[in-house]
């Protein structure tokens, strides 16, 4: 598989999400984080846009985002953010498993993703994820292995306040098993709203904990 072509059709779906306004609809708003669906063209599920504003430079937040290092820190939702193939600097595949949600009603699933991360003019980056097949990390009879369909985030500086960063982020994820759609509509919303709430206390602790410097990316596992 070509593993950078995928990657930067990735970039290119993302961004074109994120200039797509047609057919969004509020599905939850809450501690000035909005959250919008649409269906998605990808599966019979729903694609989420997330918007909010962090009081972080635009490339401080991206590395906070995507950075194995620092995600499982701060990603609550999250048992393990592994990176296990690194393609270059900027592209890698990561594998990750989750905890369980709603409730104990979604039980952990895990992924195998390739991420990667595009700087952009205007201090602008775009992290983009995709589901791929990963031999070295075959689907296991210990979790569900869901699909990410294009998902990523867009760290922008703050027009008014360059400080500060715009953060758009968007969500496909088709969780496999047999879940009813509507509990997956149900509780998706909220966890999409308590990510960002995460990242802005995982900031804030790193910021007091004076570990704010950037690290090179590596697997790292949770004890």
């Amino acid at each position: 598989m070509d593993y950078k072509a995928l990657a930067q059709q990735t970039c290119q779906e993302i961004l074109g999400y994120s200039q797509d306004t047609s057919d969004w609809k509020v599905v939850k708003t809450s501690k000035k984080i909005t959250v919008y669906s649409k269906a998605s063209r990808k599966f019979h599920g729903s694609l989420y846009r997330v918007e909010g504003i962090i009081p972080e430079p635009a490339t401080k937040l991206s590395d906070f985002l995507y950075k194995p290092e620092n995600r499982i820190a701060w990603d609550k939702s999250l048992k393990v953010y592994n990176m296990v193939h690194k393609i270059d600097p900027d592209t890698f595949i990561c594998h990750t498993i989750t905890q369980s949600f709603a409730m104990g009603s979604i039980s952990p699933r895990d992924f195998v993703d390739l991420v990667s991360i595009k700087h952009c003019d205007g201090n602008m980056d775009v992290i983009s994820s995709n589901s791929v097949e990963f031999p070295a990390y075959p689907p296991s009879s210990n979790f569900i292995r869901g699909y990410n369909h294009p998902c990523g985030y867009i760290c922008s500086p703050l027009k008014e306040n360059p400080s500060h960063s715009k953060l758009v982020m968007f969500v496909q994820t088709d969780m496999k098993g047999k879940l009813s759609p509507s509990i997956i509509e149900a509780t998706m919303p909220s966890n999409l709203v308590s990510f960002i709430l995460n990242a802005k206390d995982g900031l804030k602790i790193q910021k007091t904990s004076g570990c704010g410097h950037r690290h090179t990316g590596h697997s790292v596992k949770k004890k």
